[in-house]
């Protein structure tokens, strides 16, 4: 497991997983009564609705917890669930996958780019359908830097999952976990959205993903890399890919799992399946990485590309962009690369010779490794 440190003392960590005996597994929380709450109309927060109604910032909801209907999502999307099997002479493991689309005699499969990162030069990759079948899988395409890869099965007629809007999450709604954890295929656990927009990154230094993730308490363990996080609709809201651990020596899950949002995994998915390469958007800037204090610091302006033709200087300190705020080059790295290439954002800097200023600027296009 590649991991990188992102909090005091606790690790993100790719959330690949070894070979072993197959079985199923079904983690289910006990019902809870529906709740009303307040959820924030800008932040996505929820707040106690005590009097049964909320302000004008805020809209009322009923949270229905871990009352979603688990069997019925199960039998619905566990269809469209695979066990993914990678061997290389550098070694062997295990992921997940999810079938998004299908023909009569083909289907295409996402999964994680780690995944099957190993199987890259001289390996192989297996898949082993949701009723026991196993199928060579061709590499189609991947992209590193978003974590996504996507395999391709000479077998049709197979299920696709579903296709939800990540955007439309809310905190605390519950959502669903498909995978492989261990090499038990065919897990499905039961959580929440625990946060959005969270900013992580991990595998190694210099080729790192960095992901505007969903935070999930669902069970994601060693093997869920690749599965679907799906709604309580049973669509399919993000790509299962990290994992939190206090850095102790365990790897198991602490109720710290995270998802790739849907909408943004699906232009990469797309492109790759259209082009056999994706693209990621290009700032055109180079962060200070000395620099300490709270924000981004601009080290170097592109000449020519989206961070000059708008003006950006050198030496400015990214402090919001589209209003979200800014703490480090982590969070805006994560946040640029949530957009897609050609998109318009609005990023406000700290200038170099003092004062506050907002840019809007039309985010260039680059390829992804």
């Amino acid at each position: 497991m590649q991991t990188v440190s992102t909090f005091s003392k606790v690790m993100i960590g790719f959330v690949m997983g070894a070979v072993v005996a197959g079985g199923v597994a079904v983690a289910v929380t006990p019902d809870v009564p529906p709740t009303k709450v307040c959820v924030d109309n800008r932040t996505k927060a929820l707040y106690a609705a005590t009097d049964g109604s909320c302000s004008k910032t805020r809209t009322l909801m009923t949270v229905v917890g871990s009352s979603v209907d688990v069997q019925t999502i199960a039998s619905a999307v566990s269809p469209s669930v695979v066990s993914i099997a990678v061997s290389s002479p550098a070694g062997s493991g295990t992921g997940s996958g999810v079938v998004y689309r299908s023909s009569a005699t083909s289907s295409f499969i996402i999964t994680n780019e780690h995944v099957i990162e190993s199987a890259l030069q001289n390996g192989t990759v297996r898949v082993e359908l949701n009723n026991g079948d196993i199928e060579k899988a061709t590499i189609v395409g991947k992209d590193g830097t978003y974590d996504i890869a996507v395999l391709k099965i000479e077998r049709g007629n197979l299920k696709p999952i579903t296709v939800g809007n990540s955007n439309k999450l809310i905190i605390g709604e519950p959502v669903v976990a498909f995978g492989s954890p261990l090499g038990l295929s065919g897990t499905v656990t039961s959580g929440i959205v625990s946060a959005l927009n969270r900013p992580v990154t991990a595998g190694n230094t210099g080729s790192e993903s960095f992901i505007d993730a969903i935070q999930t308490d669902a069970a994601i363990n060693p093997g869920n890399s690749g599965g679907p996080l799906v709604d309580a609709t049973g669509a399919l809201v993000g790509i299962n890919s990290a994992i939190a651990t206090l850095g102790n020596g365990g790897n198991g899950s602490i109720g710290l799992g995270f998802s790739i949002p849907i909408n943004q995994a699906k232009r990469v998915v797309d492109e790759i399946i259209a082009t056999g390469k994706s693209s990621r958007p290009f700032l055109g800037i180079n962060f200070d990485t000395a620099y300490t204090g709270t924000g981004a610091k601009i080290l170097r302006v592109v000449d020519g590309e989206a961070a000059a033709k708008a003006g950006i200087p050198a030496g400015a300190i990214i402090k919001e962009i589209d209003g979200r705020k800014i703490n480090d080059l982590i969070s805006a790295i994560v946040r640029i690369r949530s957009y897609a290439p050609g998109d318009s954002v609005k990023i406000t800097v700290d200038m170099p010779s003092g004062g506050s200023r907002t840019f809007t600027v039309v985010l260039g296009k680059a390829d992804s490794l």
